[in-house]
């Protein structure tokens, strides 16, 4: 167990600073603002696109069927949910799941940024086209970023596809088992 400070005080400061977020239309449509859990000290945070609905109610991110694949993810790389932290790009459901719009992304962006500015964590995963473009800046589809890493900001950064993705097409779970391989191998090279 390390004895860092823990960076749970800097990631309450973000959610304080989001307050009631009124900062875009989707604080209209939403039930509850959907900030992050998990370790404020992980070396690996996953990054989705948007909460659904379960995780609008809940308040949680990756709480419905999605979060059940994806815990089952974080597992087979002998992790526990616990071990990571897990946030969106959007902090609040688009109405009907809608994709994210670029007003809304532009909006959010900042609370993900400090979020990823304050865990500073080894290894960042985006789950999807989405977080993948909003992380990596850039406009490239997931097929072509995904299976190897790229340096943002001083974090590597690897995307894969969405958990709500794999469970339409189950096909593309071994592409994701191929991912996951490699983050748990970065994760050893760097030490964690």
């Amino acid at each position: 167990m390390s004895s860092a400070p823990s960076n749970a005080p800097g990631l309450q400061s973000i959610r304080d600073e989001i307050g009631d977020c009124q900062r875009c239309k989707l604080a209209r449509t939403r039930t509850n603002i959907v900030f992050g859990s998990g370790n404020p000290n992980a070396e690996l945070v996953f990054v989705g696109e948007a909460p659904g609905f379960e995780e609008d109610q809940q308040g949680l991110p990756f709480v419905g069927r999605a979060g059940q694949l994806l815990t089952k993810i974080i597992e087979s790389i002998s992790l526990k949910r616990e071990d990571v932290y897990i946030c969106n790009v959007l902090k609040c459901r688009p109405p009907d799941n809608r994709n994210p719009e670029p007003d809304e992304v532009m909006t959010c962006n900042p609370f993900l940024r400090k979020q990823l500015g304050v865990i500073r964590p080894k290894v960042v995963c985006c789950l999807g086209t989405f977080a993948a473009q909003t992380v990596m800046q850039t406009t490239s589809s997931i097929s072509k970023l995904r299976g190897k890493f790229y340096d943002i900001d001083g974090i590597r950064v690897i995307a894969t596809f969405h958990p709500a993705y794999l469970l339409r097409s189950p096909d593309k779970k071994r592409e994701v088992w191929e991912d996951m391989k490699q983050i748990r191998a970065e994760l050893f090279r760097l030490g964690a």
